[in-house]
């Protein structure tokens, strides 16, 4: 049987590595995306002497053209994606009034509006093969906004009403979306540690009776 595929949009040394590596250690094909090649080349060294078969990409979530690239790329080589985590978020702070036009769309782009454009692009061979799946990193501030975290805020509560839509939209075409939310600050060692929180999305893959799971 051949290898599943999951790209994980926004990796990183914190939750996205942590799904990433769960998944790979469950005989999943890994593909990690984020704006730094030498620190993906990083990464891949690290997945591969784990074992589990790893490639990058390079791209940047404030320029969707880069994205559309990648995954031409990636489902040129691999056919379907059956995972797509979309996990990048600009984590900054900010009063809205503090926000200018350009750099609240900034936090837009990135937190919203290129995890639909990513869906989009994995979504017609999904469709084909009729299962897929596809999981989004929400957090609690998009339930509990706080003023000196506007951006995220609304980021987050932006991206959890496009999920429900998309997951009501898709379930027809036999493909899921999810939603984990992330309910405190993630941090090693804890609670909220990067790999505690990732069995969360492995959780949703493989159960997919729901949409959200708040953890």
């Amino acid at each position: 049987m051949n290898k599943k595929t999951i790209v994980v949009v926004g990796a990183g040394k914190g939750l996205g590595n942590a799904v990433a590596r769960l998944f790979g250690e469950n005989d999943f094909r890994v593909i990690l995306i984020s704006r730094n090649l030498d620190r993906l080349n990083g990464y891949k060294a690290e997945f591969e002497t784990a074992g589990i078969e790893t490639y990058v990409y390079a791209a940047d979530c404030e320029k969707p053209e880069t994205l559309t690239e990648a995954f031409k790329e990636i489902q040129g080589t691999f056919d379907a994606v059956d995972v797509l985590v979309y996990n990048a978020a600009v984590l900054e702070g900010g009063t809205a009034t503090e926000f200018d036009n350009a750099n609240f769309l900034r936090h837009y782009q990135v937190d919203v509006a290129s995890a639909l454009h990513c869906t989009k692009l994995v979504i017609p061979k999904q469709a084909e093969q009729k299962s897929g799946a596809i999981l989004l990193t929400g957090g609690i501030l998009g339930d509990s906004p706080a003023s000196q975290y506007t951006g995220v805020s609304v980021g987050k509560a932006a991206l959890k009403a496009l999920g429900k839509t998309l997951h009501e939209e898709l379930k027809e075409k036999g493909i899921y979306v999810g939603l984990v939310t992330v309910c405190d600050v993630i941090a090693p060692d804890t609670k909220h540690s990067p790999e505690l929180i990732a069995e969360k999305f492995l959780e949703l893959y493989r159960q997919q009776d729901k949409y959200e799971i708040s953890y």
